[in-house]
């Protein structure tokens, strides 16, 4: 105590490392930390909490990961998730990998093994040793370590600033450096200014006039324009601009899956591009003459694996250039920012009479103003089971409007054309590590961000069964969650990888399990779903959620996703 008291004399405190990382970290204005308790970040875990931070516990290191993921997409802040070293770092990797494909700020604090001078526990073998560095580098995740007490404050800056650019990064806190002491002077509140509120949209760039010209020269030999809006194109703000870009060329508006919902509700809108497009825009956009792309990849899932854009010029926009032509080829290439671009084209094109805008004639208007989801498909229900697609149309008038909706991965990924969001920041898919169990993370941490909407979970049994352990999470860090189980008693997509295969399916296949009593046993108001009549019963329920709803809706499992066939005819192509 005496020397405590000749500190505070001096305007010194002697304090541990990890709390003085826990307060810089507050100070950034982090206020949760996701994460999975670890002895080598015990102390740091439970101080986070001691200096205010929200520390929300996940059962799993890849639900921790994904949940900080899916907070950082829903709120564009810089997200913290901390969890142990060795086996932690190796059982949260999936989540980790995923991460890093996403795009969203994201800094991972990891334990480390003991800086050189000893074990973590004086002798050895060490059983939680892993090269964490070369198994992090491998995944494409940089990483940083303090080499000192000392250094530990300005590597956390460091690490924290390259997280908020827009990537993942790991910073390694060795147990010898967290327990060591440091002085740390009164006038420091943090030791550096980092800010971890939403991170603002960078300043973007107009295009080259000759990129510009290029593309309005292709457009005049153009009668049928088609606009495809990506996720980058709803970042950028674009919509507005496109909209006015569609009135003067008479082009159709479309997204891609990320840009799911951008221009709902609008005349000329034509939903996804792809392998989750209704019948309608696979039939107009199949008669476009030239395609503008904004701030879309062009992956195979917007491609339909080559086969969802007609054979027509393609004008890719991209703030990034080596996003262009990545995975397709583009005939015009246009770098510069969406929004700016298709102002400048805006300005840019003559105007053009009805006549030469057939696409926003009253045939095209009128097909389009009648197309019904509902009826966009013979319905496969029988009496035990449920089609996925009647399940989706039917949610999306249950389901309050206003809503969040984050889909695991899987065959049931063909509900996605049925169930609407507000806009593209109300939807989230996990898919970017083709994997399946990430989804239920995400959509914690869609809760987290925004506890007054209620968010969706759509996940498969398959998925489900990897992350069923978090059904507990859910009810005791109080999160507003709907799961909506798609149980179609099968790994879905492999189930139909086989048929299509002309294989032996047995091993894809599940027993028919109820699901509703193990959730009620949560605390869930669970309903087991093997009807619409079933569905429409839980009405009251669904349009205005109240504590954590759990639905295990018996899906048909003969329908199969779209996008599985594409793969297999793909496949067949590519073998001859």
């Amino acid at each position: 105590m005496a020397v405590q008291e000749k500190y505070d004399e001096i305007g010194v405190r002697r304090v541990p490392t990890y709390q003085i990382l826990a307060e810089d970290i507050k100070a950034m204005g982090v206020d949760t930390v996701f994460g999975l308790m670890s002895d080598d970040t015990a102390h740091f875990g439970v101080t986070l909490d001691a200096v205010g931070i929200k520390f929300l516990g996940a059962r799993h290191e890849n639900i921790a990961i994904t949940m900080a993921d899916g907070y950082a997409a829903a709120t564009g802040r810089l997200a913290v998730v901390c969890v142990g070293r060795g086996p932690a770092l190796a059982n949260g990797l999936h989540g980790a990998t995923f991460a890093s494909r996403t795009g969203n700020p994201l800094l991972l604090i990891y334990g480390e093994s003991n800086l050189p001078g000893g074990s973590v526990n004086g002798q050895g073998p060490d059983y939680k040793g892993l090269d964490a560095v070369g198994v992090l580098t491998a995944a494409g995740i940089r990483t940083f370590t303090p080499t000192s007490a000392e250094a530990a404050r300005r590597t956390l800056a460091d690490a924290a600033a390259a997280a908020r650019l827009g990537q993942t990064v790991a910073l390694l806190l060795p147990v010898n450096v967290q327990l060591a002491e440091v002085d740390v002077h009164d006038h420091e509140i943090t030791i550096a200014p980092i800010d971890a509120t939403p991170i603002p949209r960078r300043v973007g760039q107009p295009a080259r006039a000759h990129a510009v010209a290029a593309s309005v020269a292709m457009l005049a030999q153009a009668k049928r324009p088609l606009i495809l809006a990506g996720h980058g194109a709803h970042k950028a703000g674009a919509k507005g601009a496109l909209i006015s870009l569609s009135e003067k060329t008479g082009a159709l508006l479309s997204t891609t899956a990320k840009g799911k919902d951008m221009f709902k509700g609008h005349p000329h809108n034509l939903g996804i591009i792809g392998s989750f497009s209704h019948s309608m825009a696979r039939r107009m956009a199949g008669e476009a003459d030239c395609v503008l792309a904004f701030g879309a990849g062009l992956n195979i899932l917007t491609m339909s694996f080559g086969e969802s854009l007609p054979d027509a010029p393609l004008i890719q926009v991209d703030a990034v250039r080596s996003n262009i032509g990545r995975w397709t080829t583009a005939d015009v290439a246009v770098v510069g920012d969406a929004k700016l671009v298709a102002e400048q084209l805006v300005a840019a094109v003559p105007d053009r009479t009805a006549e030469d805008k057939p696409f926003h004639g009253t045939e095209s208007l009128g097909l389009l103003d009648k197309f019904s989801l509902a009826d966009d498909f013979q319905a496969g229900n029988t009496a035990r089971t449920v089609d996925p697609r009647s399940l989706g149309v039917t949610l999306d008038r249950l389901l309050p409007k206003m809503r969040n909706v984050v889909y695991d991965a899987g065959n049931f990924l063909g509900i996605v054309p049925y169930l609407s969001v507000p806009g593209p920041d109300h939807f989230k898919m996990t898919n970017d590590f083709a994997s399946i169990g990430l989804g239920f993370g995400a959509a914690l941490g869609f809760a987290r961000a925004h506890p007054d909407v209620p968010t969706v979970l759509v996940i498969g049994d398959g998925g489900f069964l990897m992350t069923m352990g978090e059904l507990e999470t859910v009810v005791r860090e109080d999160l507003p969650l709907v799961v909506v189980l798609m149980n179609d008693c099968a790994y879905g997509a492999e189930l139909h990888f086989l048929r299509l295969r002309q294989l032996p399916v047995a091993k894809s296949i599940f027993p028919d399990v109820d699901f509703a009593p193990i959730a009620e046993g949560f605390g869930y108001d669970a309903r087991t779903i093997r009807t619409l009549d079933e569905l429409e019963t839980v009405a009251p329920i669904l349009a205005n959620p109240e504590g954590p709803i759990f639905l295990d809706c018996k899906i048909n499992a003969d329908v199969a996703a779209p996008f599985m066939s594409e793969v297999a005819a793909a496949d067949a192509k590519r073998q001859g």
